[in-house]
């Protein structure tokens, strides 16, 4: 492995290390021994939950490819797990409201572990089925988890400014050093020890088994709006009228965050080909944990200026994604001004190395993005349909994301990186206009409390 790789690594641990070693009182939140208790005890879970789900990740391509699956076929599992996500989010987002957040929880373990147990059999049905399963499971991951812990937040009486500190430990934690450990947990299962790619997934199970268990015994039930005149259609179109008319807040935020996780996600499917485009020989692995170590330094970075009265969310994010947009610019800065190489195999070029650092920097705007999307949806979703409405906002993205898997070798890779990086300056203009209403009235929205009252008296149908 060249050094440049370890030098990278070195670099960020170094700035990671020194941005968490450095603190002092006032970068920390002062908080009360009973608000750590809480939030450890959903740190603990929610890493145990990313562990089940980043165990996964790495290796579902290669085992369908291990299958003797065709490329057309696997895009078509995977275009079946976001459609899945897509047709059913919402819909477990309703329940969770309505039947339980925890109980929604409960089902992600479930769902997720049945998934995995799917992945023992080469047979393609089977496996599209895992696939149906593992996209529930995500709709979930990205919402119960998340509406449970706002609203039992609020309901013990916790200060609002300590929220922003669990979101900013849970994504340090479980999309950073997680991350990182359930991808050298995946190579000493398959690689070292010889289990095969099946074994990341047993892993997977295992963990979520525990993390289940864990909430089973220690986490209260709470709700959206479980009134027993409310049956579910109503639910779901009170959900449509606070995104689309009660509240701009709510529409702005769900359509930054369909702009920049739809970028995210095509990244994904991306980085590989853009820094190996002559097949050169890259550590994928020891990138994706590159990847990763930048993703906490944005964390990091999220925890201080959250942590901070000055400059708000609203504000700081509008930078944020104008970098983001900037760094998925670099494959075409390169092209232009760096002389390919013809070379097929060997080690990275030039120009690989260039877009690794504008990836690096990318990741980065994730890691902040994330517990800075987070203490938004707290400030502006109604509390009644939380989980409804967060997917909501994963419908445009799932649709985003099916396409380019459809779509992802009808186009120069320039091309997708140029379409990303508009989304992102996109994302930002209209984090310009939410900063500008932030300051409006935050209580809740009078036509979701209007819609609210004219449903009361509807029948229950479900």
């Amino acid at each position: 492995m060249e050094f440049f790789y370890f030098l990278l690594f070195g670099a960020l641990s170094a700035v990671v290390a020194a941005l968490e070693l450095s603190k002092n009182n006032k970068d920390r939140i002062h908080t009360s021994s009973v608000f750590n208790d809480f939030k450890n005890n959903y740190l603990l879970i929610y890493s145990l939950m990313m562990a089940g789900d980043w165990l996964q990740g790495p290796y579902v391509y290669y085992l369908y490819s291990q299958y003797g699956f065709s490329k057309g076929d696997i895009g078509q599992l995977f275009i079946a797990g976001f459609g899945s996500s897509m047709l059913f989010g919402t819909v477990v987002g309703s329940l969770a409201d309505k039947q339980g957040r925890k109980r929604a929880c409960i089902t992600y373990c479930i769902t997720y572990i049945l998934s995995c147990f799917t992945k023992h059999f080469p047979d393609y049905k089977v496996l599209l089925l895992g696939r149906i399963l593992g996209g529930i499971a995500t709709s979930l991951l990205f919402s119960a988890f998340e509406s449970w812990l706002v609203a039992e937040h609020n309901k013990r009486g916790f200060e609002q400014q300590w929220l922003s500190l669990t979101f900013s430990k849970a994504i340090f934690l479980g999309n950073g050093l997680v991350a990182i450990v359930a991808g050298l947990l995946g190579n000493l299962l398959v690689d070292t020890l010889g289990f095969g790619p099946v074994a990341p997934f047993d892993a997977a199970a295992c963990f979520l088994a525990i993390g289940m268990a864990i909430i089973l015994a220690s986490w209260g039930e709470n709700y959206g709006d479980s009134s027993e005149n409310k049956n579910l259609l109503t639910q779901f179109r009170g959900a449509a009228v606070a995104i689309a008319s009660a509240d701009e807040k709510i529409a702005l935020l769900g359509a930054i965050q369909s702009l920049f996780e739809g970028s995210m996600y095509t990244f994904v499917f991306l980085w590989t080909p853009a820094l190996s485009p002559n097949d050169e020989e890259i550590p994928h692995g020891f990138i994706f944990a590159t990847f990763m170590l930048a993703s906490m330094l944005g964390s990091s970075l999220a925890s201080r200026l959250m942590a901070a009265s000055s400059p708000k969310v609203e504000s700081y994010m509008q930078i944020v994604f104008v970098v983001s947009a900037a760094s998925l610019l670099l494959p075409i800065v390169t092209t232009l001004f760096i002389a390919p190489s013809n070379v097929k195999g060997g080690s990275m070029s030039l120009s690989g190395y260039t877009q690794l650092i504008g990836f690096c920097i990318f990741e980065a705007c994730v890691g902040i993005f994330w517990p800075s999307i987070m203490k938004m949806r707290s400030q502006y979703i109604p509390e009644e349909a939380r989980s409804t409405i967060m997917n909501f906002f994963r419908i445009p993205l799932n649709i985003f994301v099916c396409v380019v898997l459809y779509n992802v070798d009808a186009f120069p890779i320039t091309i997708m990186f140029g379409m990303c990086s508009i989304f992102l300056s996109v994302a930002a203009a209209l984090q310009r206009r939410l900063m500008v209403i932030a300051d409006g009235p935050k209580s809740k929205p009078e036509e979701w409390t209007t819609h609210e009252r004219d449903t009361e008296a509807e029948p229950l149908n479900d």
